[in-house]
């Protein structure tokens, strides 16, 4: 078989292309036989004094080998889903949960551990060496090591079936969302609509074989009918269809309802806290976090929800009063979209379709290379003939002084068949092999903009080249580490609530007049974004902002508390309603099942975590701060924050990075001010 398999052999980049369904179980199963045989020897043979090369590389080198075949495959699990793929996939997620549950509860690789980190070789350790020594002995605790053996087995049961039901959340999603579409003959009935969009609604038509438009609830098109359809029917049908996908709500109730599959997974959160010794899921989820403890947590979201939540109501207020001005008395959550684009435009004369014609793709590519070239020395360059999942797909390489540093994959646009939003996953880490070979880092950094259309390049709204600049700050964190231990390399080992940091600080650089002279030219003329224009989207840039702010408090503060509660006979829908009554200025209407497409919490990373990016815009908007003081495109500025921050990747506390670049502990002050949320913002 493993001559065949495409997935068992040495390869640089992955074999895409040669990659089917049918390699992916036995792969998988070969390698975790293979990884099981090599620990049980390597644990022979370090019986007496274990070494960091006979303990710690030699399991990073099983660890990567597995990865190298996995990484892929769940890569095109998600973005080139199909039923065959899918089936693959979702059979060795036990049999990996399983896995790594094992090895979490070896006691002869803990106490081999053990023996390492209070050998006389560990005195020697480097800082990074002991971060991992230290993380990997409290991962043996949070994967019950100490446990009695039938509580270690019901460990095991529930991570098994949290990663199946984790999985399941997000096929059900995906498949809700594609469920759904609304096919237009009428143009009419499209009034509003931008001709970028009605393209896209045309080509989807198109791809289906149908005449005239098709309504998608993929983002592109939700976004287009939300912000700019005049036909309020229209609105109101697409955002019952989008806010009810995967529950017992909405044009297919019941159909992919995600439910019931967020009570189990709740229940089984909490029993596994439980029988670690925890409260609560946030208790658990907070043991390998920078926070310190839930009462922080809540704390640091209230203030920051008791000084949002007076601007909030302010711009809701003022929405409302536009709205009834322009004939709608009742302004609801369907409204405020396109009622709030059209305030911005009568107030700032600035429309995100205007700017889109200044923000083609490969002029934002360009600026956003030139930029980081400048503050971190590094050069980028596209690769070309490498094999791939999708033809859109572009390979960039990063050099430093003409040596290769790493390598990331682009792939920027919606499609069927590909996990909505946007995210980076490290496809391979840095690390220095048993052998000493150094091996360079690879990321997958991922969108879902809307492609090029009927001659005209891809152009972005200014919010689209936003999150194309966040993701790219996580592709720097991993490419750009120093480290050569694979276990805090990167954003390995980063603590959850701070590894928002660098994506979230990348983001200024939209903001900034040398920023935007670099991303933006006219997609026909190459002019560039013009002064009246910049200045208009400059002064745009906090419109609504108190709402905005209050919405991710909203998402932070449910995630958090629903964790922290759950068992206390509330259901999902009413610790919600809680938290509303608590944060937000706009209720949705009572049949929106937000929770059911929560996806960050339910099927990512982010279960009583979704703080985090509040928590890392603090530390995010503090260090920017410091380039604000120096110059935003200070080289020796940028390279300080490399040296501190990118470059350390998890190998020390997230605190003691920020301390080491700023100088201090982190202020919430910068962070107001950049949200026009403070005292002399408001004026």
């Amino acid at each position: 078989m493993s001559s065949s398999n495409p997935l068992l052999q040495d390869f640089d980049l992955p074999p895409y292309s040669a990659i089917r369904p049918e390699h992916v179980q036995p792969a998988i199963e070969t390698l975790l036989a293979d990884n099981r045989a090599a620990t049980a020897k390597l644990l022979e043979q370090q019986e007496g004094t274990p070494t960091w090369q006979g303990l710690v590389l030699a399991l990073d080198e099983l660890g990567a080998r597995l990865g190298r075949a996995w990484s892929p495959v769940s890569h095109l699990n998600a973005v080139c889903n199909n039923a065959e793929l899918r089936a693959a996939y979702e059979a060795c997620l036990p049999m990996l949960s399983e896995y790594w549950t094992e090895q979490g509860q070896n006691r002869e690789l803990f106490k081999a551990y053990e023996a390492l980190a209070g050998s006389p070789e560990a005195a020697g350790f480097d800082v990074a060496q002991k971060t991992i020594l230290e993380h990997t002995l409290r991962d043996f605790r949070l994967s019950g090591i100490d446990l009695p053996v039938d509580q270690q087995q019901r460990y095991g049961e529930i991570q098994m079936k949290l990663s199946e039901l984790g999985s399941r959340f997000s096929n059900q999603l995906l498949d809700a969302t594609q469920a759904w579409t609304k096919h237009i003959t009428d143009e009419t009935a499209l009034a509003g609509l931008t001709d970028s969009a009605k393209a896209q609604m045309a080509a989807a038509a198109q791809a289906k074989e149908l005449d005239g438009w098709l309504i998608t609830l993929e983002f592109p098109s939700y976004y287009a009918v939300m912000t700019y359809a005049q036909d309020r029917a229209l609105r109101e049908e697409v955002y019952a269809a989008y806010c009810t996908r995967a529950s017992d709500q909405g044009p297919n109730a019941g159909q992919n309802d995600n439910g019931p599959v967020m009570e189990e997974i709740l229940d089984l959160r909490q029993e596994l806290a439980k029988l670690l010794g925890f409260a609560s899921f946030s208790e658990l989820s907070l043991a390998t976090k920078m926070a310190e403890s839930s009462d922080q947590v809540l704390s640091f979201l209230r203030d920051l929800a008791k000084r949002s939540k007076p601007f909030a109501a302010q711009d809701l207020e003022q929405l409302r009063a536009y709205a009834a001005e322009q004939g709608c008395a009742d302004l609801q959550s369907w409204d405020s979209g396109f009622y709030g684009e059209k305030l911005r435009e009568q107030r700032y004369s600035v429309s995100q379709e205007a700017l889109r014609a200044y923000f083609p793709i490969d002029k934002v590519l360009s600026g956003l290379f030139a930029i980081v070239q400048r503050l971190y020395g590094i050069e980028i360059a596209e690769q070309k003939g490498f094999d791939t999942w999708h033809p859109d797909v572009r390979l960039f390489e990063i050099k430093e002084n003409g040596q290769h540093v790493g390598r990331f994959f682009f792939d920027l646009y919606a499609r069927a068949n590909k996990r909505g939003g946007a995210w980076m996953d490290g496809a391979r880490d840095r690390r220095r092999t048993v052998d000493g070979v150094l091996q360079s880092p690879v990321a997958n950094l991922v969108c879902n903009f809307t492609p090029a259309d009927s001659g005209k390049p891809a152009l972005l709204t200014h919010d689209e080249v936003t999150t194309l600049f966040h993701e790219f700050g996580h592709g720097l964190h991993h490419l750009l580490t120093r480290v050569e231990h694979a276990g805090v390399s990167g954003i390995n080992g980063v603590a959850w609530d701070a590894v928002e940091l660098p994506s979230q600080f990348m983001e200024n650089w939209c903001w900034e007049p040398e920023g935007l002279a670099l991303i933006s030219g006219h997609y026909e003329s190459g002019e560039p974004l013009p002064e009246d224009l910049l200045q208009k989207m400059l002064a745009a840039k906090n419109f609504q902002s108190g709402l905005m702010m209050v919405r991710q408090l909203e998402f932070s503060l449910f995630d958090f508390d629903l964790h922290a509660t759950h068992g206390d006979g509330r259901s999902v829908l009413q610790v919600l309603e809680t938290v509303r009554d608590e944060v937000s200025v706009m209720r949705p209407p009572a049949y929106n099942r937000f929770p059911n497409s929560f996806a960050h919490i339910f099927a990512g990373g982010y279960a009583a975590g979704y703080y985090s990016y509040k928590w890392a815009e603090v530390l995010s908007a503090d260090a920017f701060s410091k380039f604000e003081e120096d110059g935003v495109l200070n080289p020796a500025t940028g390279r300080a924050f490399r040296e501190a921050i990118l470059a350390r990747g998890g190998s020390q506390e997230p605190m003691v990075l920020f301390v080491d670049f700023r100088g201090r502990a982190p202020s919430i002050d910068a962070l107001l001010r950049h949200s026009g949320l403070s005292e002399d913002a408001a004026a």
